[in-house]
């Protein structure tokens, strides 16, 4: 909500919510909250705030209104299929869906084109944290016995992490088959995976996270090209952030599905085009 209130160029018609009849957070006080989107009148873009396996159920509707969509699904091996899925519905209803607009996949995804770009023949090592996955951890958060859950993330050098899950328990969950179904998850089964039980997640938990991208590689001929990106970040915060600039970009974008790599940068910023290229170039 901080950064759709904070951008010039949105106005927020509404939120959907799966019991709108229920006590709302006070930071939505302001806002209709709804069941349907259909309830909210004219909307032009629709930010996917849901976990990455429900976005392609709850986008396809959407699009078929001839609503636009963003979402941060960051299943990276889905990728293609949900493009290919959501462009269908896209172009029969003359929608835009902008997909896994978050940090990586998303805007890390645009660093790395860029780099691969500029030094074609190489390798590219994305090493994230230590951190919150926000993924990882809605993952977990699903698993029957789980009443709450973080998953950090804590890299290892040249793309490899490990992952340590903090969890507290339903009342009378098995500890063996919750953290077994943890490991066997898809998202957690690549990976060397820790899983430990805890009486209040609350007390461990940090929304900060982070990730170090770097490519060493070649240009035309010239060996030893070495190219290093950072940052740390407030996961949420961030993801936000780049959700509202990929739904502004969802309106200056031809119909169908796109993936970050594939928006022109430029069209993620409000303002005059002529403007932009004068400051930025």
């Amino acid at each position: 909500m901080q950064a759709l209130e904070a951008a010039p160029d949105f106005e927020i018609v509404g939120i959907v919510r799966r019991n709108p009849e229920e006590e709302q957070p006070q930071e939505l006080a302001p806002y209709k909250v709804v069941k349907n989107i259909a309830e909210l009148g004219q909307v032009d873009v629709a930010i996917l705030a849901t976990p990455s396996r429900k976005v392609e159920e709850t986008a396809k509707p959407i699009l078929a209104l001839g609503i636009n969509t963003v979402d941060s699904f960051d299943i990276h091996t889905e990728i293609l299929r949900l493009r290919s899925e959501l462009s269908t519905s896209a172009l029969a209803n003359n929608a835009v869906s902008i997909i896994s607009a978050g940090w990586d996949p998303g805007t890390d995804s645009i660093v790395r084109t860029m780099l691969q770009a500029i030094a074609p023949k190489g390798l590219t090592y994305t090493n994230f944290g230590p951190g919150m996955s926000m993924g990882h951890t809605v993952a977990v958060k699903a698993i029957k016995g789980v009443k709450a859950a973080l998953s950090m993330t804590i890299p290892l050098g040249t793309s490899i992490h490990r992952r340590m899950v903090y969890i507290e328990l339903e009342e009378g969950a098995d500890f063996k088959e919750v953290e077994a179904a943890i490991k066997n998850d898809p998202y957690f089964v690549h990976d060397e995976t820790h899983v430990q039980q805890v009486s209040c997640v609350n007390d461990v938990i940090d929304m900060g996270h982070g990730v170090n991208l770097t490519r060493k590689g070649v240009s035309g001929t010239t060996q030893n090209q070495l190219f290093e990106f950072k940052m740390h970040i407030n996961n949420p915060a961030l993801t936000a952030q780049i959700l509202v600039c990929a739904a502004r970009a969802t309106m200056r974008q031809q119909p169908g599905c796109y993936t970050m790599p594939e928006v022109p940068v430029i069209d993620l910023l409000p303002g005059d085009r002529d403007q932009l290229i004068a400051e930025l170039v």
